[in-house]
């Protein structure tokens, strides 16, 4: 590192460390790759996608500071290397606002609004955000240009950096108050809402951390133009040691993440967005999912359907979840592998039972096939006793239950089995 003097032709400030990002493009080339791999293995690149393309921007910021490291002379490398390492973070903020949203999907019925808006929203302002910092970015970067054009930039990054600590603080409010109602309903406990929440928080935090420290570089930086014969004196040390970039910059952002590469949320969430979180806190139901009628726009500007509430228009009148198995009442299996049918277990099963016909199927040698049809002179005189084991309060009761089907239920035509 430097001694903190300037170093005459630099347009870092001081000579770059030569090691240094030679280790950041490595680091955050495995985690892309790794990103990568998880999300074709998971088969969840719709949700998880971005952390790849940011540690390709990362790798691609460091691979032109290595570059810089021997040339800090030379403008071009020093703008797209700065563009690209400050692009990144505003988009990991992007896929922690995607991850967020596929967890009000897991629990829809804790979520302050629709999970969908979530992600279009706060991409709507993430895009505004970007935009502001890239063209800022490129503008203060090239100390060769006009003190007016230099202040245009400076008034835009401030303005991208007010404005992603705006989002930030939006997202954290609507973690928590979302926190909040899963604890009333006891399912803040459970491994898919706890584990995504705790990886949310730790990287809403590496985040914040990160952008303060810019807002604390740049605000300290915004008028300066370097030079030969300065007066260093007066000029942070933020900007005058390099050991700050890496330390609250580039650390923090590997460590987010590398945090996500072992914290996926895959490993706590479906695939399929459509599957929640039972109102027993352990079935997962396969439902209908959580549509808006709306238009696209008309989402984003107003996620919480205000101007329906207005008039009389209640977008959380499809309660779905309130239909569907696994409501504490002693039915569907438990687990991550009970994914039912919310609209069809209730029509088809009412009493949950849809255990006991495919193990009778079973038995008869007709298998589970949806079209099996047992005929009625095996049926009328079938009793089947079973041990059901019913989790109640944390304790496995166990509970002898004797069933007849009756001959209607069996000899239905092409009846299915969910």
């Amino acid at each position: 590192m430097t001694d903190g003097n300037y170093v005459d032709g630099s347009y870092y400030f001081y000579a770059p460390n030569k090691g240094a990002p030679i280790f950041f493009a490595l680091a955050f080339a495995a985690s892309g790759v790794l990103h990568f791999w998880q999300s074709y293995h998971y088969k969840f690149f719709r949700v998880t996608a971005l952390y790849s393309f940011c540690c390709l921007l990362f790798t691609a910021g460091f691979a032109l500071r290595i570059y810089g490291a021997w040339h800090y002379d030379d403008l071009d490398p020093f703008i797209a290397s700065i563009c690209l390492v400050y692009a990144a973070p505003p988009l990991l903020e992007l896929a922690n606002y995607h991850v967020l949203g596929r967890l009000l999907y897991y629990a829809p019925y804790c979520s302050p609004l629709h999970p969908g808006r979530v992600l279009s929203t706060f991409a709507f302002f993430s895009a505004i955000v970007e935009a502001l910092n890239g063209w800022g970015a490129s503008y203060t970067a090239n100390q060769s240009l006009s003190r007016g054009e230099m202040a245009a930039g400076h008034a835009l990054v401030k303005t991208s950096l007010v404005l992603q600590l705006f989002v930030m603080a939006c997202f954290v409010v609507l973690a928590v108050e979302f926190h909040r109602r899963c604890a009333r309903a006891n399912v803040a406990g459970k491994r898919g809402v706890r584990g995504t929440l705790v990886t949310l928080y730790a990287s809403v935090a590496l985040i914040f951390t990160r952008t303060i420290f810019r807002v604390v570089e740049y605000f300290g930086v915004a008028d300066l133009r370097w030079g030969p014969g300065m007066d260093v004196g007066g000029i942070s040390p933020a900007i005058r040691y390099e050991v700050f970039f890496y330390v609250f910059e580039a650390s923090l952002m590997l460590a987010n993440v590398a945090m996500f590469n072992v914290r996926h949320p895959r490993r706590y969430l479906p695939e399929k967005y459509t599957v929640y979180l039972a109102l027993d806190g352990v079935t997962e139901v396969d439902g209908p999912g959580w549509k808006d009628p709306r238009a696209f726009w008309l989402t984003v500007v107003d996620p919480f359907d205000l101007g329906g509430l207005m008039r009389g228009r209640n977008m959380r009148m499809d309660r779905f979840w309130e239909a569907g198995g696994g409501d504490g009442a002693g039915g569907g299996r438990k687990g991550s592998a009970a994914v039912l049918s919310a609209n069809t277990f209730r029509c088809k099963d009412p009493h949950h039972l849809a255990w006991l016909r495919s193990l009778v199927s079973t038995y008869y040698g007709h298998g589970c096939s949806p079209t099996w049809k047992i005929p009625t002179h095996l049926v009328i005189p079938a009793m089947c006793s079973a041990i059901y084991m019913e989790e109640h309060r944390g304790r496995i009761v166990p509970l002898a239950v004797g069933i007849a089907y009756s001959t209607p239920m069996f000899n239905t035509p092409k009846s299915k089995v969910y």
